[in-house]
């Protein structure tokens, strides 16, 4: 099957020959901006999750073009492109995506890519990543934690081979929610930064500078996510999903998760009560849900405890009103220290 699809896509690519942007709506807008001021040619790059997308805007300036595959708003961890979006993908420079496994379908597309022009590139890699026990689950101390453990065996035996093929596919062992943590995001900069310099060595200094530049925001954002915390009443935050790990690790709070990292992976019965026990215990007000997932079970929760509810934004993928405000990583994520800075008081 791998082969009749790569045949098929490097039968598509003989009719349709890079950059004619046939299967694009902004096709016009490429073939105008397809080369600079200085005839220097644009490198034609696809990305997945919106960090991704706009580091690589700020680190390539007027040498990139730049498109997610994703829509605007999607679940990343569903998410599945159409042959026509591949199709895109093989006759980009460049398709950049994390490597960290939330792209499910990119690391089968890598598999058929690879033997095209376009070149792939895993910008999380070099991070060490959080295993997905140590996210989920560890929460609690002492007695709690163990019981907890305990829960989550029984979960896993509840639901069967189905969920652990469910998990493997959106996750594998890991936790990809690399880029909610400033200092790691630094990495996926630099490796951006140097595929860039890779595709258009002529241009290192001025792909250096700009990375240079981003380094220097993310070390400020990520100072101010220590500076909040640390004078915070509590803690403990209440998510409708496992996907702040990073920040458990990077700043020393603790998150209750009431799905497990992926927003479909729901807690069992003896989870809910358990989950329910913690918020009350820990006196939390709060809910946080997120700004693309509709949790059926974290609303139930917060009735239960009697909880506000909050929103943060996964930077999975933006909205058009994000996108319409000229919004970027650095403006969203100023708006969840906000957010977690009233959780936690």
């Amino acid at each position: 099957m791998k082969k009749v699809f790569f045949a098929f896509l490097m039968a598509m690519l003989a009719i349709f020959p890079i950059g004619c942007g046939q299967n694009n709506n902004n096709a016009s807008e490429t073939n105008n901006h397809n080369e600079d001021k200085n005839n220097q040619k644009e490198i034609e790059i696809y990305t997945t999750i919106y960090p991704l997308t706009d580091f690589t805007k700020k680190i390539g300036g007027k040498y990139v073009h730049v498109e997610s595959v994703y829509p605007p708003n999607v679940e990343a961890h569903t998410y599945e492109p159409t042959l026509k979006t591949l199709e895109a993908i093989a006759k980009a420079d460049l398709f950049i995506y994390t490597g960290a496994g939330i792209e499910g379908f990119a690391d089968k597309a890598e598999k058929t890519l690879k033997d095209g022009n376009v070149k792939i590139v895993k910008a999380a890699e070099g991070i060490p990543l959080l295993s997905a026990s140590e996210d989920e689950h560890d929460h609690e101390s002492g007695e709690e934690e163990h019981s907890h453990h305990e829960e989550d065996s029984d979960h896993e035996e509840e639901h069967g081979n189905q969920n652990e093929e469910e998990h493997d596919h959106a996750h594998g062992d890991v936790d990809p929610h690399v880029w909610l943590d400033p200092n790691r995001a630094i990495t996926l900069a630099e490796n951006i930064k140097n595929a860039l310099t890779e595709a258009a060595p002529d241009q290192k200094e001025y792909f250096e500078q700009n990375f240079a530049q981003l380094k220097q925001d993310l070390e400020e954002l990520d100072q101010s996510f220590q500076e909040t915390i640390k004078k915070s009443k509590t803690k403990y935050i209440l998510v409708a999903h496992a996907a702040y790990g990073y920040w458990e690790d990077r700043y020393d709070i603790e998150q209750i998760p009431i799905s497990g990292l992926s927003p479909t992976d729901e807690p069992s019965q003896k989870q809910l009560v358990k989950i329910i026990e913690l918020s009350k215990k820990h006196h939390l007000k709060h809910v946080i849900f997120e700004q693309n997932v509709s949790e059926k079970v974290a609303k139930i929760i917060q009735q239960e405890i009697g909880a506000k509810s909050l929103t943060l934004h996964n930077l999975e993928s933006v909205s058009e009103t994000d996108l319409n405000n000229n919004e970027d990583y650095f403006s969203i994520m100023k708006r969840n220290l906000e957010t977690l800075s009233e959780a936690l008081n």
